[in-house]
């Protein structure tokens, strides 16, 4: 149960969830590529459809990209390079603001495979609603700098 004047939010950014190193914080974790590739070609096979190009995150990028193409609902599928979450996105890009999708019928495979798939409502959700509470002084700078306003454009995005 809430308390008075306590804040629900919509998501808990944990530290690392920028791509960003704290000083003395350690190495961030990793999402493999490998397990993202498997759950990749898993859902193109409950989609009906097959796998695309798939290209591993590089610098300065936060995320993974694959595309399930053919069936129902090709899209592009993001996979944050640090923490096992998923989106999905209508067109391949170096960083998202916006254009995100909502999840496909066959998303349920990430979720099998260990994976978060986030809904376009997480995404969209404005940084007021998300806790931000382990973002370092160095992450809100970018954040400032790039206009970053929501939570998919914090976590899927190309900073330089």
């Amino acid at each position: 149960m809430r308390r008075s004047g306590e804040r629900r939010w919509a998501f808990s950014l944990p530290p690392g969830a920028t791509g960003f190193v704290r000083p003395g914080g350690g190495p961030l974790p990793e999402t493999g590529l490998s397990a993202f590739r498997t759950a990749l070609y898993a859902a193109a096979r409950a989609a009906g459809g097959t796998v695309g190009e798939v290209e591993a995150r590089a610098y300065p990028r936060t995320f993974h990209t694959g595309c399930v193409t053919g069936g129902a609902a090709p899209a592009v599928v993001l996979c944050h390079a640090h923490h096992p979450w998923i989106a999905f996105a209508g067109q391949r890009r170096d960083w998202y603001r916006d254009g995100f999708l909502p999840p496909p019928p066959w998303s349920g495979v990430f979720t099998d495979a260990g994976f978060t798939v986030l809904s376009t409502g997480t995404l969209t959700a404005r940084l007021g609603d998300v806790d931000t509470s382990a973002l370092a002084r160095a992450e809100w700078r970018q954040v400032r700098a790039y206009e970053i306003d929501t939570l998919g454009g914090l976590l899927f995005n190309s900073w330089d």
